[in-house]
């Protein structure tokens, strides 16, 4: 009865943040981990660490960057504009360690997912990354020829 008197109010919208280098990179990892519809701790906490450690922040603040990150995945802009932000900002050899950097996100969790490697494939050839490295990549990060 009193739901027809007092409608409760729909919270407006959080304004989402204009991605830039560091969104774009926590978008992608998060992108990453959620590929095979399974994001576990492992994964969560190793996108923690590489933001922590990539932007020198503390675990906390590292925290809030991947929480505002998973905003940005879900509701935001598509890899190939995630991609472009870092093509533009980030040099190739900084953009083959984010390669590196997703490929421990995607075996976070001690298994190897089709879905990841085929996100971490789209992601790579977005960032630039030719095919020779997105092999040795995968080569260097599973153990496989």
């Amino acid at each position: 009865m009193f739901e027809r008197l007092f409608p409760r109010r729909k919270p407006e919208p959080k304004q989402l943040p204009q991605p830039n280098a560091q969104l774009a990179l926590g978008a992608l990892l998060v992108r990453v981990a959620f590929a095979d519809k399974n994001y576990r701790a492992t994964e969560i906490g190793q996108i923690d660490r590489i933001l922590g450690q990539t932007f020198d922040l503390k675990p906390i603040e590292a925290a809030k960057l991947r929480a505002t990150c998973e905003a940005l995945e879900r509701d935001a802009h598509d890899t190939p504009t995630f991609a472009k932000i870092l093509r533009e900002e980030v040099d190739y050899a900084h953009r083959l360690a984010l390669g590196e950097a997703m490929w421990s996100v995607a075996l976070a969790d001690g298994h190897r997912h089709e879905q990841e490697e085929i996100q971490l494939l789209a992601i790579e050839t977005a960032l630039g990354l030719t095919d020779t490295d997105i092999e040795m990549l995968r080569t260097k990060a599973t153990g496989t020829l």
